[in-house]
């Protein structure tokens, strides 16, 4: 199993991967001066060259997680056999965008023998956190949203622990823009539950997704952040880069020392090692 965060600038795209099967976790596809669309869609369509993307995970509905491009040419390319979001309105034309794009695959898909399946999230709507029968290699758990603290499209946001299910598998946590309020409640309901070997940045290493108890509570070998070169939201913020490195084993950055990363993550032996590597380039 491995984890592939891309270079996507201010926004996130990750890869997973394990045996002959895969998992995309949001979908920024931008353009802009560090990297363009198309070197982005050759790196992820290497990275899953004869594997079987399972499903697409939106964690949110920003563009910046849910580019309507990136969302369009995942299905197409991918053809995945389910998409999962947080179930709340977002009345935004990206928004918008995103859920033609979803329904039109819907349609198109209906008859055939590999149709598109949905999978909107809240907590409180579901008998069970673990989604089940989404892939044969991988478990999925979700801790969030709820309808408590969804009070911002931010705070909406899937938080999910993907799970390996082989021996090279290990634990990865995907956490959108979850931010420090709504982690206090997810920190106080799930506790040692949210234990992960690897985990997203929340927020892309804003002050305000940086919780230190739940990150505590999560033990991550690793944090990986993604974020954009010269993010003109101060992106990671120097005290969460302190906090991160205090609470885990290696901290990376897709922007770090100004340079466009993207970051290949896997075990090795009981340690985590972090390949950085260009676009078009993916370790074997």
């Amino acid at each position: 199993m491995d984890v592939l965060t891309l270079y996507v600038g201010q926004g996130a795209l990750a890869g997973i991967r394990m045996g002959n099967e895969g998992i995309v976790v949001d979908a920024h596809l931008p353009e802009n001066e560090h990297v363009t669309p198309e070197e982005i869609k050759q790196t992820l369509s290497l990275y899953f060259r004869n594997v079987a993307v399972r499903g697409l995970i939106l964690t949110g509905f920003d563009g910046d997680h849910a580019h309507a491009g990136g969302v369009e040419w995942i299905l197409s390319q991918f053809t995945p056999d389910w998409i999962m979001y947080p179930k709340y309105f977002k009345d935004t034309d990206c928004a918008d965008e995103v859920f033609r794009s979803i329904m039109t695959h819907e349609k198109r898909r209906a008859l055939s023998s590999r149709p598109l399946t949905r999978h909107s999230i809240r907590l409180d709507k579901l008998d069970s956190r673990e989604i089940a029968a989404l892939s044969r290699d991988f478990s999925i758990e979700v801790f969030s949203p709820h309808f408590e603290d969804m009070d911002s499209s931010n705070n909406c946001s899937i938080v999910a622990k993907i799970t390996g299910k082989d021996a090279s598998g290990f634990r990865y946590l995907a956490t959108g823009d979850t931010e420090n309020d709504r982690w206090e409640t997810i920190n106080r309901l799930f506790g040692s539950t949210l234990a992960s070997d690897v985990m997203a940045a929340s927020h892309h290493g804003a002050r305000s997704g940086a919780h230190p108890r739940a990150v505590q509570n999560i033990n991550p070998n690793t944090i990986l952040i993604s974020a954009g070169i010269d993010s003109q939201y101060d992106h990671p913020h120097g005290v969460v880069i302190q906090v991160y490195q205090n609470l885990a084993d290696h901290l990376w950055a897709t922007n770090a020392g100004g340079n466009a990363h993207n970051l290949l993550t896997r075990r090795n032996g009981s340690d985590f090692t972090t390949t950085v590597f260009p676009h078009a380039f993916v370790a074997a």
